[in-house]
């Protein structure tokens, strides 16, 4: 039992392995079932509840990792810190869903729905299953997700235009953030100064320093995308009142 709490992993990770397809399966199920429980949800006592719970567990989650990374000795300011893009998202997300705060759903939206599932599609993971990190990571990432789709599907936020545009930018401060701490404790946060070791998106793109670059383009196009079917729904829901 001791070694799947170890430092070091008993199985490596392989993407699209029998464990990584079942738990994409898990993920959309229960995506898919906010989406269609949503009326039942938001008619029940305990929605308020639910999202509670959900903040509590992102925090826990973060909490035990840290522990994990001090108690097997590894823990180390290069790797440890929540930096990355989700690792902010787990540490945010429970601030949009106990304070219910618009300007962060905003930004948490397009991280979680545009940039979270790509990382539980190419996972920059070492552990595989039925390692503690393999589920710490998916659970965390998942969750993500389902406070996003939570706050969109049961709660009614919705992200506007203006949202792509504010995400965007705030995003880009962060990087610079992230830039100017990788610069000065020698790490590489938001894989800004080379890519991950492990196969990922990335390994698509130009070398570094060009794929940050292309990443510029993508998260915009993958912003836009997210907002796109509302964009539908809000001109089909035109039409049809136009056509009273």
């Amino acid at each position: 039992m001791k070694d799947y709490f170890g430092a070091y992993p008993v199985e490596g990770f392989e993407m699209l392995s029998t464990s990584h397809v079942v738990v994409l399966f898990i993920i959309a199920a229960i995506s898919w079932g906010l989406y269609y429980f949503r009326i039942h949800f938001q008619e029940s006592s305990y929605k308020n509840s639910i999202r509670i719970i959900l903040a509590v567990l992102l925090i826990l989650l973060e909490v035990i990792l840290q522990i994990w990374y001090i108690t097997n000795g590894i823990w180390s300011l290069q790797y440890s810190l929540p930096l990355h893009l989700c690792s902010m998202a787990i540490l945010l997300g429970p601030v949009m869903l106990i304070t219910r705060k618009y300007y962060l759903y905003e930004v948490l939206f397009f991280w979680g729905i545009g940039g979270t599932t790509q990382a539980i599609l190419t996972p920059d993971l070492w552990y595989g299953f039925p390692h503690f990190i393999f589920f710490q990571y998916f659970i965390a990432h998942s969750l993500i997700v389902f406070s996003c789709l939570w706050m969109t599907f049961v709660e009614g936020f919705r992200p506007t235009l203006k949202s792509v545009v504010r995400a965007f930018l705030f995003t880009n401060l962060y990087a610079a953030f992230v830039l100017v701490v990788n610069i000065l404790i020698g790490s590489n946060y938001l894989y800004l100064l080379h890519k991950p070791d492990k196969p990922t998106v990335l390994d698509f793109l130009q070398p570094w320093p060009w794929y940050l670059v292309q990443l510029e383009i993508i998260a915009l196009i993958v912003c836009f995308l997210c907002y796109l079917p509302f964009m539908i729904a809000d001109k089909r829901n035109k039409s049809s009142s136009n056509s009273f």
